[in-house]
């Protein structure tokens, strides 16, 4: 799919036209991110669905001062933390917020959302969870989602620091773009790949723990610095590229 056809076929699915913003912009930074499995690849796994809740919206179930609970109610995971995440930024935290999604999937590259929170001045950690694909390097049925973990923390210098890790060696997007086999869907790592496990089973529990119900989620803490650390560890680093930064050509 050429970049130019994202918008018209987003729309041509009954998405509206803020809500194609949304989603061709979050699918076409994965595409200039060379995370192709969650690029343009993923219009054509949406046309696939045999139906689009196009009209749905989701809505803030509960605001209290550190606490926020959003509902999908039927919209796509990816609008769900768009909105979420704008909510955050137009009324920020007095010290920290936790943010939990019900109903929240598919939410595609995690890091781009907390890099949003970065650009605002907040610190960002965000996972999600998604369909259970990971098995114990043991053996045993799939027990987890490839479940990422992605943080971003703010930068005086206007380059945020973004770390966004998925707990399989592939993605479930990697497979759906054709870059990578089914049976490569396990906990990266190689001979250390328990530790990756433990990771994507813990961030299940923490979610699934969280949300009132059964189902997909995402959980996000928000929260304001007290420092700017990331300058003095660019220094530190001399040249060396940190997480997020943009790929050197």
């Amino acid at each position: 799919m050429r970049p130019e056809e994202a918008r018209p076929r987003l729309a041509a699915l009954g998405f509206r036209p803020e809500d194609v913003d949304v989603l061709a912009d979050h699918f076409l930074a994965a595409e200039a991110r060379g995370q192709l499995g969650h690029g343009l690849s993923r219009i054509e796994w949406l046309e696939t669905w045999e139906t689009l809740e196009t009209d749905a919206r989701p809505v803030r179930l509960l605001a209290e001062p550190g606490y926020e609970r959003w509902d999908g109610a039927g919209a796509l995971g990816y609008l769900t933390l768009h909105t979420a995440v704008r909510a955050q930024l137009a009324d920020p935290p007095a010290r920290v917020r936790l943010v939990v999604c019900t109903r929240t999937f598919p939410t595609g590259a995690l890091g781009y959302w907390v890099r949003m929170l970065a650009e605002g001045g907040l610190v960002g950690v965000l996972t999600a969870t998604s369909p259970r694909r990971l098995a114990s390097p043991s053996g045993g049925p799939p027990l987890a989602g490839t479940n990422p973990l992605a943080l971003a923390i703010p930068s005086s210098d206007g380059s945020p620091v973004v770390a966004d890790v998925s707990m399989g060696a592939v993605t479930h997007g990697d497979v759906l773009a054709g870059r990578a086999r089914p049976e490569e869907l396990v906990p990266f790592g190689g001979a250390q790949a328990h530790k990756a496990f433990a990771l994507a089973v813990g961030l299940q529990l923490v979610v699934d723990a969280l949300l009132p119900a059964e189902g997909f989620g995402a959980v996000l803490l928000v929260a304001r610095p007290e420092a700017d650390p990331v300058p003095a560890l660019r220094d530190l680093a001399a040249g060396i590229r940190l997480p997020g930064s943009p790929a050197r050509i």
